[in-house]
C-alpha cells in the first residue's frame, strides 16, 4: 500500500486537475480511506505548468552547458547597375550552381529609362559570404548593399525544450488514458491530449521554419541596366499617309462641327426663303 500511495503521488505531481478525480478513484479502489488529506497532502494545482517549466529548465541549461552552435538567419540586399542584363543574369545562375543555391522569384521588366532584373535567391549558410564576395568582384558601384544577421539561437534552444516537455507531457496522458475506466476519464484525458498535441504541432512548425532559414539565407540581387527613349525613324512615304490621314481627321472634325450648327442652319434657311419672297412681291408691285 505504501508503495502504491509513493506511486501516485509521483503521478500527481504531473497531472492536471481533471486528472486528479481518477487519481483519488484509484487510491480508493485499492482500499484508501483518507482521501481528503491525501488530496490535501498532494496538491496537483498548475502541475502541466509546473512539469513542463522543470523540463525546460533541465534541458535549457543542459544546453548551454554543452557547446550549442549558434543559429543565425542571415539576410542581404544587392542593387547595382549593369551594362549587359543577359550576361548578369547568367553570371549569377553560375555561382548558384557552383554554390548550391536556387532561385526563388525570378521578376524582370522595363520602366521609362531602365529595363530591371529582380532575383530572391536561397543559398547554403556556409556559402553566403563568398556568393556575395563573388558578385562583388564584378561590380564597381552598388546602389544597395545591405547584410543583416539575426542570431535565433535563444529561441531554438527555448522551443526545442518546451517541445520535449509537450511530448513527455504527452507521454504521461496516453498512459493515464490507458488506465481510464470511465467515459468521462476517455473524454477528459482526450482532451487534454488534443490540446497537447496542437502545442507540439504549433512548436514544431515553428522550429522547422526557423531551422529552414538558418540553413540557408536569403538574398535579393536587384540589378538593372540605364536605356534612352529615344524617338522612332519614320519613313517619308509614312509621313504622306499620316498627312492625308490628319487632313481626312480635320476635314471629317469640321464636317462634325457644322452639324452641330443644324438647328441655326434652318432658321437662316426659314429666313432666306422669306426674304426671297419678299423681294419677288415687291418686284411685281414695282413693274406694275
Amino acid at each position: 500500500m505504501n508503495l502504491l500511495k509513493l506511486n501516485l503521488k509521483s503521478l500527481l505531481g504531473h497531472f492536471s486537475k481533471p486528472c486528479l478525480s481518477f487519481c483519488v478513484l484509484l487510491v480508493l479502489a485499492c482500499g484508501e480511506n483518507s482521501t481528503e488529506s491525501f488530496s490535501k497532502e498532494f496538491t496537483i494545482e498548475n502541475s502541466e505548468d509546473y512539469l513542463e517549466e522543470t523540463i525546460i529548465e533541465t534541458t535549457t541549461n543542459s544546453n548551454l552547458n554543452t557547446s550549442q552552435e549558434q543559429k543565425i538567419i542571415k539576410t542581404g540586399v544587392l542593387e547595382f547597375q549593369t551594362q549587359n542584363l543577359s550576361k548578369t543574369y547568367s553570371q549569377i545562375k553560375a555561382l548558384l550552381n557552383t554554390y548550391e543555391g536556387y532561385i526563388q522569384t525570378d521578376n524582370s521588366g522595363k520602366n521609362y529609362n531602365r529595363q530591371y532584373q529582380n532575383l530572391q535567391v536561397r543559398i547554403p549558410s556556409k556559402n553566403f559570404q563568398v556568393i556575395i564576395d563573388s558578385i562583388s568582384q564584378s561590380v564597381n558601384y552598388f546602389d544597395t548593399k545591405s547584410i543583416s544577421r539575426q542570431d535565433v539561437t535563444e529561441e531554438f534552444i527555448d522551443l526545442t525544450a518546451r517541445l520535449k516537455a509537450k511530448r513527455e507531457l504527452e507521454s504521461r496522458y496516453i498512459q493515464l488514458l490507458s488506465k481510464a475506466n470511465t467515459v468521462k476519464e476517455i473524454l477528459e484525458i482526450e482532451r487534454e491530449l488534443s490540446t497537447i498535441r496542437e502545442d507540439i504541432e504549433a512548436k514544431q512548425g515553428r522550429l522547422e521554419y526557423l531551422q529552414s532559414q538558418v540553413s540557408y539565407s536569403t538574398l535579393n540581387i536587384n540589378f538593372y541596366k540605364e536605356i534612352s527613349n529615344t524617338g522612332i525613324t519614320v519613313s517619308y512615304g509614312t509621313k504622306i499617309v499620316n498627312a492625308l490621314k490628319s487632313g481626312w481627321f480635320g476635314i471629317s472634325s469640321v464636317f462634325l462641327g457644322i452639324l452641330t450648327l443644324w438647328p441655326l442652319l434652318i432658321i437662316g434657311l426659314v429666313v432666306a426663303i422669306i426674304i426671297r419672297r419678299w423681294l419677288k412681291s415687291s418686284n411685281k408691285n414695282t413693274s406694275k
